[in-house]
């Protein structure tokens, strides 16, 4: 039996999901209807028995988060694959599928975005059975969800009839765009009409065969992108200049509603693909008045509302159909039936040259995390964390001083030519232009309090001599 490597696509910044996602940590990093983000519960799901690592295809941006919670759930992936510029989901794929077809030339590749919840595993299971049955054959197979109700906000898949010996998968008759609420329901009435999920299931060579045929240059391009491409750490770098030339496009539009070769697997398997914050709300747990409650939140006669808090106490009175998301620099308040439009409010932040659409508070890196706790004029105060064995990389600055005191953990601090252990309640200060670096020789998180004191304190105040894994 061919080896089944999943792909899995994490391209996307979420924007209907501010001001919880951010394009520098997306929906799919979150952790929003469980303990796990959405692309680890996306990699658990496709592991076991008959299964390769998977391949994962991000933003070079994400990539030390990615494979962060990547080691924090016990899977490493294959490849981690860098897009210097997001270029949709057909030339993600081809990349994939000339890695794969170079190692495994019978391989599968079960693409699925990292930002979907499925309930029903099992049901993602079987239906994955049935497509590789029709895949091993030559189809390009995407999974059709059998329909709940007439959504507007999705394209639609038309059965054709089953395949020869293999009744759980049908030709496709049609792919349609989005339709409006009369077409849907239309749609839903038939009975033969499924939600495109944007996952499929094909042979490498297959998939690439189409692609050369129908879309030549953007294969050619992506041959390129993977042929002068570079290995980076854990990582794959696709080369810049061959990727970015590639057309932005989706498989659909590129392959699937072309081809001859498509097949439908219909599924019920609790499928969500988290598009709004009602698409949340329908996919979390209620009370019995229909309240999803996340976090520090509270009501009191509310009812089919979204109620979540990051930060201080969310409390809600006699409210109804109402999403309240509350982070520790923002909170949102939309209708229900409105939450589609947050984009709305990121392309205002955007056009307004601020940095809410961009980062939280708390700020990501290889090494930990840090937060802005207080700022004014000539200082600014933050939170560090960093991880047990990472280190900041060596730098200097010439227009501020820096005050780091332990709050926990033990730090082992370079200063100009001084090295010296800092434990808890242990404080010291970097004066301008000392080369310095901070790194946790524990094994529990270090966290310090800095407060930067002088007349500048952005970015452009560091200089590195190492590497770029500092802040």
């Amino acid at each position: 039996m061919a080896h089944l490597h999943p792909v899995i696509l994490s391209g996307g910044v979420g924007t209907r999901l501010w001001p919880l996602s951010r394009s520098h940590f997306p929906k799919q990093l979150l952790a929003l209807t469980g303990d796990r983000s959405l692309i680890q519960d996306t990699a658990r799901r496709a592991t076991g028995p008959g299964y390769t690592a998977p391949i994962i295809v991000c933003n070079v941006e994400h990539r030390f988060l990615i494979a962060e919670q990547m080691r924090a759930t016990g899977v490493s992936p294959q490849e981690i694959l860098l897009e210097p510029q997001g270029r949709n989901t057909a030339p993600a794929a081809a990349v994939a599928a000339l890695i794969v077809a170079e190692k495994d030339p019978d391989g599968l590749l079960l693409l699925m975005p990292a930002d979907h919840v499925i309930r029903d595993v099992e049901a993602f299971g079987r239906a994955v059975d049935s497509a590789s049955v029709a895949a091993a054959e030559g189809y390009l197979t995407t999974f059709g969800i059998a329909p709940t109700s007439p959504e507007t906000g999705y394209g639609y898949i038309q059965r054709g009839p089953a395949l020869y010996g293999n009744e759980k998968s049908f030709s496709v008759r049609r792919f349609v765009e989005k339709p409006n609420r009369a077409t849907a329901a239309s749609y839903v009435e038939a009975g033969d009409f499924y939600w495109n999920s944007g996952m499929f299931l094909f042979q490498a060579k297959s998939f690439l065969a189409e692609l050369e045929r129908l879309e030549p240059a953007l294969l050619a391009q992506c041959f390129a992108a993977v042929r002068d491409g570079r290995r980076d750490l854990d990582f794959f770098r696709l080369d810049a200049k061959a990727f970015e030339a590639c057309k932005s496009i989706s498989i659909d539009y590129a392959v699937m509603e072309h081809t001859a070769k498509a097949a439908i697997v219909p599924v019920e398997m609790g499928w969500s693909d988290i598009g709004s914050w009602e698409a949340l709300w329908d996919a979390s747990d209620k009370d019995d008045a229909g309240n999803a409650l996340m976090g520090d939140a509270v009501h009191h006669g509310s009812r089919h509302s979204y109620l979540r808090s990051e930060g201080p106490l969310v409390a809600a009175v006699g409210v109804e159909n109402l999403i309240v998301v509350a982070t520790k620099d923002a909170v949102l308040v939309s209708r229900k039936d409105a939450s589609q439009d947050v984009k709305k409010i990121v392309e205002q932040l955007e056009r307004d040259g601020r940095e809410l659409h961009v980062t939280h508070r708390k700020v990501y890196r290889p090494w930990g995390t840090y937060e802005g706790l207080d700022m004014g004029e000539n200082f600014q105060v933050k939170r560090i964390t960093v991880n047990p064995g990472a280190k900041l990389s060596l730098q200097m600055h010439h227009r501020r001083t820096e005050h780091w005191v332990v709050v926990s953990g033990i730090a082992r601090v370079t200063r100009d030519s001084e090295v010296f252990t800092l434990k808890e309640n242990e404080s010291t200060f970097i004066p301008l232009g000392a080369k310095h670096r901070l790194e946790n020789i524990g094994s529990e998180p270090l966290q310090i309090i800095e407060v930067q004191s002088g007349r500048y304190l952005g970015e452009d105040d560091i200089i590195r001599f190492e590497d770029s894994y500092g802040r």
